[in-house]
């Protein structure tokens, strides 16, 4: 019996959509759409101190009217504490996790004295603390680090087509899954999320490439599926920076805008034709439901 295509949008509710984030929810709507699957939306809300009050209905009412339909209720990651402290306690019992108690002040300091390296993704943890014992410390005053081997791990892209391969233990060392101030980690949240809801493709921006050898090894260690992954390019501001809500992306608003979905079609690569900006938004879905392509 075939798979069935379940793909997912995730925004994060620190503020309202926008154009960069709705170019994401059409690429992976219609993906799912065109493989007669499923789609979910899932509220990236594990971080709540970056949250804003009202942003996640905003991101919603959003979505209900620029005509997007979801499968299932949508999941909130700050109502999923426990799960992920099941999957903190499955690693731990593989004796892959440590509490670790360095100080980003301390990190900085080794970097500076050079006993510690710098890569593209920050700080490449040696693991300084790896022989930490969690009965030692009180939780308020450790993260929780995974160890990493000294391996690749690669995928091959569904969009950029090439392959993306990381070793984790030269680019980036053991990282983060529960912070000190108790937070779990993005990395570790999106794992247990989409294993749950039975995710089999991401479509999503390419700043999130460098993640996903991350939450390949997660799926590994914690017996996952591995979902396809897709890339899409970030629409960027004037200066080169990504468009986004920290650098002013204006918010799209509960009124649908023909022209704007028209717009991130054709970023999208879809060209669609003259004049469609100006047709109704059911012949802007009708007309990319039925020429979508992602490739």
């Amino acid at each position: 019996m075939a798979q069935i295509y379940r793909g997912r949008f995730a925004p994060s509710p620190t503020g309202p959509l926008h154009k960069g984030s709705l170019v994401a929810a059409i690429a992976s709507y219609l993906e799912a759409r065109k493989h007669n699957g499923q789609w979910l939306v899932r509220m990236e809300d594990v971080d709540e101190r970056r949250n804003v009050d009202g942003a996640a209905d905003c991101i919603l009412r959003s979505l209900e009217a620029y005509g997007f339909e979801w499968d299932e209720d949508i999941l909130y990651q700050s109502h999923r504490k426990q799960a992920y402290s099941q999957a903190l306690d499955t690693l731990r019992h593989q004796g892959l996790i440590y509490p670790c108690t360095c100080s980003r002040k301390s990190l900085r300091a080794k970097a500076a004295q050079g006993e510690i390296l710098t890569g593209q993704l920050g700080y490449i943890y040696p693991g300084l603390c790896s022989d930490n014992h969690f009965s030692d410390f009180k939780p308020a005053d450790y993260a929780v680090r995974i160890k990493v081997p000294e391996e690749n791990f690669g995928f091959t892209d569904e969009l950029l087509k090439h392959h993306s391969t990381q070793n984790l233990k030269h680019d980036l060392g053991d990282f983060i899954i529960r912070r000190r101030d108790g937070l779990f980690a993005y990395q570790l949240a999106v794992v247990v999320d989409d294993a749950y809801q039975n995710i089999t493709h991401v479509v999503r921006g390419v700043d999130l490439l460098d993640s996903t050898p991350r939450q390949l090894y997660l799926q590994q260690c914690l017996n996952y599926p591995r979902p396809a992954y897709a890339h899409l390019p970030l629409i960027l501001c004037e200066n080169g920076d990504k468009l986004s809500k920290q650098t002013g992306a204006q918010d799209i608003g509960d009124k649908a805008d023909s022209a704007l979905m028209v717009a991130c079609l054709d970023f999208l690569g879809q060209k669609p034709p003259s004049g469609l900006e100006k047709d109704t938004l059911a012949n802007v879905w009708q007309w990319a439901g039925e020429n979508w392509n992602l490739i």
